[in-house]
């Protein structure tokens, strides 16, 4: 600030003498200098030239720094005018001072800016990238792979390829421009987008491969740590994928019983070690024509190495297709104890001494009569088990094929009266043989007789069922077969049911990761293939484990939708000096994945704010108008 003087009569000494007035400089809309006053101070005949000045640099510190002297000794009638100069300036609030700068403090990056200039451009899903990254980075797989000799250039691809497999599963082809077009996973992982090439992505999903037994160990390990897990009880059992195409060189795929029904098609078998969170074990990748009653003698020796070390003996729970009698007894003779379903209904049993049936309800409150029984000649212990809705859908399902089979014969039976029909008894018996086939559950129940003349045709088709009620009678019941006979109903009972942690576990492999079909030609890419979808759903269980602690139960595909509510976009805009802002910002989440960070404790956005300022400077002849510089903000 200074003092503009103008020259008039003072009333008092009736002289001319000057009169002063504080003002100070700024710059308007236009770019140009202007002036303005703020307090008029008067006639200061009683101060020379020098002390003016001072009284006008003294006002100006008072404005900046407050009232306090920081040097030296002031001259006491410049500081008399000063401090009254200054408190008629605070009481017509003629200036932003330092006591309403504490009190309503602006931090703001304030700029000037031509609105018709702004532009969103870049705009990106990166929520469920996001979330990825930090489940990697809970996991510690960054610093495994840099302790296995990993490059740090490989490991950022790496990370790139799990979070895309967890996110968007696709082909490696559909991935590049998935990475390229619509992610900012790149973002995250400090790779170019626009370096990413299907070749890279075929490349990296070899080498992590090549550590797969080594990752499932430490992972296994790791999960456990971080979640406190002890891993008394863990699950096995068996799945397959087909492929698509002939597989003429391949030495895994091969023919044998499709889950998906897809008979035409050569499989590949999966099987799979899971823990009751849903956490994976143990992984093993089989030819398609092994039988799931011989891969368990395989990964057995294998688990020992995968699980927490603990002073009980381990549960294995399985399905009625692997529980042999071989297998159970190497389960003993391993150490380990089992629960599974009982491959056939014992004829001979009776009830334990002294026990009573007791009924507890299912997830529908649907009844479930548990009653411990003792099999003749068995050292196991069995569990009887009758659920009314199983029986209920069994006795439909018996009804339904009774009707087919029943219509079946009476196909036959009009046919022996046609013109021209099958008449022959041993082509009438061979069409009855195969009717059987087709309902090889139900045939049992009925006594067929076929009546022929001496020349050897069929004249009448006669059948008769069975009591309905007495072949129903078994409907709905199954016996659970274990070595842990000290264990009450409901506990073994709760037990078992853990084997639906590994049926989901299956359908998110195959169904939310895209396990199925596989479409690689040779047998090293579909290893590397189904290795990426493993790895990808150690993401998956470590995200939802935690969630469905804060019983957030939404199913993966579902989470990935909400998550990719969150966006990041680059805004440009033009200020004054006619230079180009450019921020690039993450959206803020919505309530609901708000919701799943906290549940998480992850962080609700990789970073704040990213600005960069395009400067514009002045051009010399000839100069063309680009842009000069950029700096970061």
């Amino acid at each position: 600030m200074y003092f503009k003087v103008s020259m008039r009569r003072n009333p008092e000494t009736n002289l001319i003498s000057g009169y002063y007035r504080l003002c100070e400089n700024y710059r308007d809309t236009n770019d140009s200098i202007r002036n303005r006053t703020i307090l008029s101070a008067g006639f200061l005949d009683n101060l020379n030239v020098e002390q003016k000045q001072s009284l006008s640099l003294r006002i100006t510190d008072m404005v900046k720094n407050g009232e306090e002297v920081l040097f030296g000794e002031p001259d006491r009638q410049v500081e008399f005018y000063a401090r009254q100069f200054y408190a008629q300036i605070k009481a017509k609030h003629r200036l932003d001072l330092p006591e309403n700068k504490k009190t309503k403090p602006d931090k703001g990056d304030w700029q000037m800016v031509d609105l018709d200039s702004l532009k969103n451009k870049d705009v990106r899903e990166i929520g469920s990238e996001w979330m990825c990254m930090q489940a990697l980075q809970q996991l510690a797989i960054p610093d495994f792979l840099e302790n296995r000799g990993w490059e740090a250039s490989q490991i950022r691809l790496a990370l790139t390829h799990i979070i895309s497999r967890a996110v968007y599963p696709a082909s490696e082809l559909k991935t590049t421009s998935w990475i390229q077009d619509n992610s900012a996973v790149c973002e995250l992982t400090g790779l170019k987008a626009d370096t990413i090439t299907k070749d890279l992505l075929y490349r990296i999903s070899h080498c992590l491969y090549k550590e797969k037994d080594a990752m499932e160990q430490y992972l296994s390990k790791k999960t456990n740590d971080l979640f406190d897990l002890q891993d008394r009880i863990i699950l096995y059992d068996l799945t397959n994928t087909y492929f698509e195409g002939k597989k003429l060189r391949s030495k895994k795929a091969k023919r044998g019983r499709s889950k998906e029904k897809r008979n035409d098609a050569k499989i590949v078998v999966l099987a799979a070690v899971v823990n009751p969170e849903g956490f994976l074990k143990h992984t093993e990748i089989f030819e398609g024509n092994m039988s799931d009653s011989t891969s368990l003698s395989l990964i057995i020796d294998k688990l020992r190495l995968q699980t927490s070390v603990t002073n009980s003996r381990c549960i294995v729970v399985m399905d009625a297709g692997i529980a042999t009698k071989k297998n159970c007894n190497m389960l003993k003779a391993k150490g380990y104890d089992y629960i599974c379903v009982s491959r056939s209904l014992p004829k001979n049993y009776k009830l334990d001494s002294g026990e009573k049936t007791i009924t507890i309800t299912d997830k529908k409150d649907q009844p479930i009569e548990l009653t411990k029984v003792i099999v003749d000649k068995q050292t196991d212990y069995y569990l009887r088990i009758k659920s009314y809705a199983k029986q209920a859908k069994e006795n439909s399902m018996k009804s339904l094929f009774s009707q087919r089979f029943e219509t079946g014969l009476q196909q036959i039976a009009a046919s022996l009266e046609k013109k021209g029909g099958v008449k022959r008894i041993e082509k009438v018996w061979e069409r009855i043989g195969r009717l059987k086939a087709k309902y090889p559950s139900i045939h049992k129940r009925f006594h067929i007789d076929v009546v022929h003349n001496k020349q050897g045709l069929a004249i009448k088709l006669t059948w008769k069922v069975e009591n309905v009620q007495e072949v129903n009678s078994d409907s709905g019941i199954y016996f659970l077969r274990t070595s842990l006979p000290q264990k009450d109903e409901a506990t073994l009972w709760t037990i078992y049911n853990t084997i639906r942690e590994i049926e989901y576990t299956f359908r998110v492999l195959k169904t939310d990761l895209n396990l199925r079909p596989i479409f690689h030609k040779n047998d090293d890419a579909t290893m590397a293939h189904l290795n990426l979808g493993l790895m990808a759903y150690w993401l998956v269980t470590t995200i939802r484990y935690q969630l469905k602690q804060k019983n957030i139960t939404s199913d993966w595909r579902e989470l990935v939708r909400i998550m990719n509510t969150q966006k990041c976009v680059t805004t440009n805009v033009t200020n004054k000096d006619h230079e180009v802002i450019c921020i690039r910002r993450c959206s803020e989440p919505i309530p609901e994945v708000q919701k799943i960070y906290d549940a998480l404790k992850y962080k609700n956005a990789p970073f704040v704010k990213k600005k960069s300022v395009v400067l514009t400077s002045e051009l010399k002849k000839n100069d063309s108008p680009i842009l000069q510089r950029i700096m970061d903000g």
